[in-house]
């Protein structure tokens, strides 16, 4: 066995016993599992950390990463009422609103294996993605969705944001999640198709 071949059974193993263990613990994107249980199954890939996409309220009490956290998180499309609950329960931080998109990455045994994701991609119409790390035995690809919302709605203790402005976020964030997740199983039936 090469030692290319050698490196990425390791890193898959390593990956698959990661995710395994956050599915038990529940701490995985239910939603995203059977498509990474799929990838995880073939032999010439593996995932590692991804999201089907979510509608959020993080919480920033500082200037770094570590800093942040989720005061609200759903997986799923989500009602004016629970936003705004989340929005006036948030205490002294800079609260912001955000839809993120779907992320996978996605661990290939070759470049000719990545580039065989890369095509799915495309079929699929996802637009952002491509390969972020290039070694013998360690190919690694993120793909990413397009809907996005970004905005801050609260400073400190003071809500910054109209309650008839934050339907109007809410119902365009609820759209773009279902357009994300649409993406997403489009993605999926071809990957599901073509590495049988």
């Amino acid at each position: 066995m090469s030692e290319a071949k050698i490196r990425f059974e390791m890193v898959k193993r390593r990956h698959k016993k990661r995710f395994e263990e956050a599915v038990k613990k529940q701490e995985a994107d239910e939603a995203i599992i059977p498509l990474c249980e799929f990838i995880n199954n073939t032999k010439h890939f593996f995932t590692s950390s991804s999201c089907s996409g979510r509608i959020l309220l993080l919480a920033l009490k500082g200037k770094r990463k570590r800093d942040a956290s989720f005061h609200r998180k759903w997986h799923r499309k989500v009602s004016f009422e629970e936003v705004w609950r989340g929005i006036e329960d948030a205490k002294n931080c800079e609260l912001w609103f955000k839809t993120e998109p779907f992320i996978i990455h996605i661990g290939a045994s070759s470049l000719k294996k990545a580039e065989k994701i890369l095509d799915i991609k495309n079929k699929a119409g996802v637009k952002r993605g491509g390969i972020i790390v290039a070694k013998p035995g360690k190919f690694i690809l993120e793909l990413i969705g397009t809907e996005e919302i970004a905005l801050p709605v609260k400073f400190g203790d003071k809500i910054i944001v109209s309650k008839s402005f934050m339907k109007e976020v809410v119902k365009n964030a609820n759209e773009k999640i279902e357009a994300n997740f649409e993406r997403l199983k489009k993605f999926e039936s071809i990957i599901r198709a073509e590495l049988k």
